[in-house]
């Protein structure tokens, strides 16, 4: 990305609970360059973080227009990153902070389900097996455990696909079996309640890990989830694992059943690609279509895991592309 189109270009950005990544699109048709990841600790807020990136690795660069995903809501114009610790704040002043002339500012799942289009076969893993896609356009849906647990949806719409954001990580854990009841209770009785990102996510598989443990009257050191990922044969790690992968099918189950997702059901994310062989042999896709009497309606939507390095970063760009402000200010370049 040469300094001659450097008015031109945007900065997109998913940004995390742990890690802020940050790129340049050379407008509506380029790619993810120059992409680079803060800690998020390291920075007071977002647009902090936005204008370190800036600084440091494209100082070059006066973005035309930004998008900026985060992992939270994002409702009227403010924001909310649910586990950065970062206060909430408006589009309109990070805006101001970075001199953009347009920045707009979406959650974190909503820019990954705006990619979904653009991902070819290379960039999606199948879970399970092979199942046709309905024909024509299809409602799609992404969830995926990280930090925090998201979810999002993308409708077929005559003017395009639209994406439909929520919180789908806040509801109520999936428990099926007694060991995944018990360890639910154990999550309720020290939170006072049961959510999903509480098991589907980083510091949710260490929970688990740490649940099953207290259910088998063992003791055993506290571990972070890349460790526990790492098992090495470890039979408390490996329980753990499979109980986060089962757990998920039955999440992907229920949001593929919610919104009617015959497209598919996408996992993101940044824990699932360290895992993707458990995942591939857990009881991912027999949870997925374990809701009798509707087998038969789970049973021909596709599971796949993305393996794209980034694809909210796609996702913002695209969002840029269908915003006629963004287009706007290439035009005054």
């Amino acid at each position: 990305m040469s300094a001659g189109n450097a008015e031109t270009v945007w900065l997109v950005a998913d940004v995390g609970g742990t890690n802020a990544r940050f790129a340049l699109v050379d407008g509506p048709d380029g790619t993810p360059e120059r992409v680079e990841s803060l800690p998020t600790r390291d920075h007071a807020g977002l647009a902090e973080a936005a204008a370190a990136y800036l600084d440091r690795y494209a100082p070059d660069v006066r973005p035309a227009a930004a998008c900026l995903a985060v992992a939270g809501p994002v409702t009227g114009g403010t924001y909310h990153l649910t586990n950065a610790g970062w206060p909430k704040g408006t589009a309109e002043g990070v805006r101001e902070h970075l001199g953009v002339p347009h920045l707009e500012i979406l959650n974190d799942f909503e820019a990954l389900a705006l990619a979904l289009p653009r991902l070819g076969p290379d960039d999606l893993v199948p879970i399970g097996p092979a199942a046709d896609r309905a024909a024509g356009p299809a409602l799609l849906a992404v969830l995926g455990p990280g930090t925090g647990l998201g979810v999002a949806g993308l409708v077929p719409t005559p003017a395009g696909w639209v994406p439909l954001p929520g919180e789908g990580g806040q509801v109520d854990v999936p428990a099926a079996t007694d060991r995944e009841l018990a360890v639910a209770r154990l999550l309720r009785a020290e939170h006072g309640t049961a959510r999903a990102e509480s098991l589907l996510s980083g510091t949710g598989l260490a929970r688990i890990h740490r649940y099953l443990a207290i259910l088998d009257g063992v003791k055993v050191e506290p571990l972070d989830p890349a460790r526990i990922c790492a098992h090495d044969g470890d039979p408390l790690c490996a329980e753990a694992v499979a109980m986060f992968c089962a757990l998920l099918g039955s999440l992907a189950g229920n949001v593929a059943l919610t919104l009617g997702a015959r497209g598919g059901v996408h996992l993101g994310g940044g824990i699932l690609p360290r895992i993707a062989d458990e995942l591939r042999r857990s009881d991912f896709r027999a949870r997925f279509e374990a809701k009798p009497p509707v087998e038969d309606y789970l049973r021909p939507i596709p599971t796949s895991l993305i393996v794209h390095p980034g694809p909210a970063l796609v996702g913002a760009a695209v969002r840029l592309a269908q915003t006629p402000a963004a287009m706007e200010t290439l035009e005054h370049v």
